[in-house]
């Protein structure tokens, strides 16, 4: 394990306290220009979500309704009641997306969406240290009068995620400050992810705030307009 992988893992409570939650439960608010563009504005607007730490899992609710949820994995996704009966699902989902920007998306679609991108952020920077992710330090960058240095992960095929390859930044204390991708489902070109406001859960350090902007081809983030939006009001991990 590398040097910076090591200090961002312990920064954020360590490998240890980590590996013994197997889940954990997050209560949040969502916004942002995304949903607008895909005709799904207000949907998570005020929900939570539970995911499993050790295999790529989450489930959302309420979702459109308040007996239904979500249920995602890689490879299939799918919106069930709260006593389990399945109202829709799809399998290979990710392959369902479609490849105009402007075209609306579904409720499975919001549902793969969500799950991975939630499930990606909150194992974030845990699931590194795994031999089936691999990590390169880049060259240090200066941004906000502090020097962050990177991380270029590349994650594993059976985990669905934005892209393969993305770059996380981390600040002095060790501490997650940017997050840098290429969302692939939505087919608007990188993003730029800042996390902030940190806060401690159960000894892991979690960020409250979340805003992601389009980033331009000069590697600047466009911050007039975000384009997800994420707020955490609370997590458990047990």
């Amino acid at each position: 394990m590398s040097d910076l992988m090591s200090t961002a893992i312990e920064a954020h409570g360590g490998l240890y306290r980590y590996n013994q939650y197997s889940s954990a439960t997050v209560h949040f608010r969502l916004g942002g220009s995304l949903w607008r563009l895909k005709g799904r504005e207000g949907i998570l607007s005020h929900a939570a979500v539970r995911l499993d730490l050790h295999r790529q899992y989450a489930s959302h609710y309420p979702f459109t309704a308040a007996h239904l949820r979500t249920s995602f994995t890689a490879d299939r996704v799918a919106v069930e009641t709260v006593d389990g009966e399945v109202k829709a699902e799809r399998s290979d989902p990710r392959a369902s997306f479609p490849s105009d920007v402007h075209a609306p998306w579904d409720d499975l679609h919001v549902a793969y969406f969500a799950g991975y991108a939630m499930w990606t952020y909150l194992t974030s920077p845990f699931t590194f240290g795994t031999d089936e992710f691999k990590a390169v330090e880049l060259p240090a960058v200066t941004e906000e009068t502090e020097t962050w240095r990177r991380l270029q992960v590349t994650f594993p095929d059976h985990i669905t995620t934005h892209c393969r390859e993305q770059v996380f930044y981390f600040g002095p204390d060790g501490l997650l400050r940017r997050h840098d991708y290429t969302p692939e489902v939505i087919n608007a070109g990188r993003a730029a992810h800042y996390p902030s406001a940190y806060q401690e859960f159960d000894g892991i350090m979690v960020p409250t705030r979340r805003r992601v902007f389009r980033l331009g081809e000069d590697g600047t983030a466009s911050r007039d307009t975000g384009l997800v939006t994420i707020d955490v009001e609370s997590v458990l991990f047990i």
